[in-house]
């Protein structure tokens, strides 16, 4: 049996539903799974010393394009809103190839890993003619190395420019051919038991990229097959405007009459909804992935954040694909959450804790999981350590629960475990060899950028 054994820690930040906060205590992992929490030892095959350490649930990213690892920081798409961003760099994303797709992933999740988080969410849904097969199979193949979970999405898009949407031709797929590859996804990779590694939803990418039938039938085919669904919406007023102009009425409306409201549902972003909008989320269940960052340099507003929490909708926090956060970095996602909502609610934002409940018990329950984003006996021994005893961090653990926030920290972890495994030790990735990895990643960056 595998095992290991944190001690010592100063603080465990566990994140269950009492809020419990352990002091000089420790863990016990066996086999991935949490066995023991409390002041005593026990025998383990390997043991962390965690004195002067705060322990973490490992954080849960609930929206990310780790393709877009690649095309971050471009001069031409800086000062763009979404619709020109997104028709700028398809014609970069169009050139995907499973090469690319494992660089990237790679290069995203390890920064990701290296920040804390255990378990990532991705929203692929650029497909290119030619290049189409192949691409989840390189994502999870580079989360196998890392050791991080990996929730894939089988997306899609179906209304390229001659009929009205965003993309080129050579992305898009017709309704046919992406719901007999979505069902293969689903039956080669989704593991729905405890603890999976591997897990897969189905993700249109957004209304003004896909049919209403698309739409419909993904709704029914994930229903069939038992997985979740994922698209963004209510990111722009651009979008707005085309839902209403289109099919005559609000987004939201248009994604309800076509059976997209639910536990199983939620939505990347989700700015403009208004207040009766707010209350459907609610009663239905249905859930929201908090992009501050990604929000922020595309001008696209500021998410309800506050309203969403009162009412009870399902939050999680996300960093969005790197193209427009510029970074995989769910720890500086935390505490620019906190601060955005400080600003533009006051008194009535969420604490620092609360975000950080948003991004481990809130994004478990986005995607469906009841086995991580806490620290609790029998759920997964994912989570990280960060030690305080360092100058940055001097005199600011006063309140551990809130520390990420308030105070943040945006370098590497001192300790990552997912599952019992440690895939960060000592602010290292244990899985791969760093500087290879950069090296080979940055020469398949400049062809990947200079294809025509």
């Amino acid at each position: 049996m595998a095992s290991l054994l944190i001690k010592n820690a100063a603080a465990i930040v566990t994140c269950d539903a009492a809020d419990t906060v352990y002091e000089n205590a420790g863990l016990l992992i066996e086999d991935g799974a949490i066995t023991y929490m409390g002041p005593e030892d026990r025998a383990a095959e390997e043991t962390l010393d965690a004195r002067g350490c705060i322990v973490y649930p490992g954080l849960v990213n609930t929206h990310h394009h780790l393709y877009q690892t690649f095309s971050r920081n471009l001069p031409q798409v800086q000062n763009l809103e979404l619709f020109d961003w997104l028709r700028s760099l398809y014609e970069i994303w169009k050139n995907l190839d499973p090469d690319i797709v494992y660089a990237s992933a790679l290069t995203g999740l390890g920064e990701l890993m290296k920040t804390g988080c255990t378990t990532c969410f991705d929203h692929h849904y650029v497909f290119p003619r030619g290049h189409s097969q192949g691409l989840l199979e390189s994502q999870f193949a580079a989360a196998e190395v890392l050791g991080i979970r990996l929730a894939a999405s089988r997306g899609s898009m179906d209304l390229s420019k001659k009929d009205g949407g965003l993309p080129p031709d050579s992305v898009v797929q017709t309704v046919d051919e992406i719901l007999r590859d979505c069902r293969d996804a689903v039956e080669k990779f989704h593991d729905p038991k405890p603890f999976s590694r591997r897990t897969v939803a189905l993700a249109p990418c957004s209304p003004f990229s896909v049919s209403e039938e698309l739409l419909r039938q993904s709704a029914l085919l994930a229903r069939d097959l038992g997985v979740r669904l994922h698209t963004h919406l209510c990111e722009t007023k651009d979008e707005e405007r085309f839902v209403l102009e289109r099919f005559g009425v609000r987004p939201l409306a248009y994604m309800e009459s076509l059976g997209w409201t639910g536990p199983d549902v939620w939505y990347a972003h989700g700015i403009h909804f208004n207040d009766e909008e707010l209350r459907l989320l609610a009663k239905t269940g249905t859930g929201v992935a908090h992009c501050p960052i990604s929000n922020m340099k595309l001008s696209s507003g500021v998410c309800r954040v506050p309203e969403l929490l009162r009412l009870g909708v399902p939050v999680g926090l996300a960093v969005d694909g790197s193209a427009s956060n510029d970074g995989s970095n769910l720890l500086e996602e935390l505490r620019v959450a906190y601060l955005l909502h400080r600003l533009h609610a006051s008194d009535k934002a969420p604490s620092g804790y609360d975000i950080l409940k948003m991004a481990t018990a809130g994004g478990a329950r986005l995607l469906g999981r009841t086995d991580i984003g806490s620290l609790e006996v029998g759920k997964a021994g994912d989570l990280f350590l960060l030690d305080t005893r360092r100058l940055e961090l001097t005199g600011a653990d006063l309140d551990p629960k809130s520390l990420l926030g308030t105070v943040g920290w945006k370098g590497p972890v001192d300790y990552t475990v997912a599952g019992g495994r440690i895939t960060v030790r000592q602010g290292r990735l244990t899985g791969v060899d760093e500087e290879k990895a950069a090296r080979e990643a940055s020469a398949l960056v400049r062809d990947y950028l200079a294809r025509p």
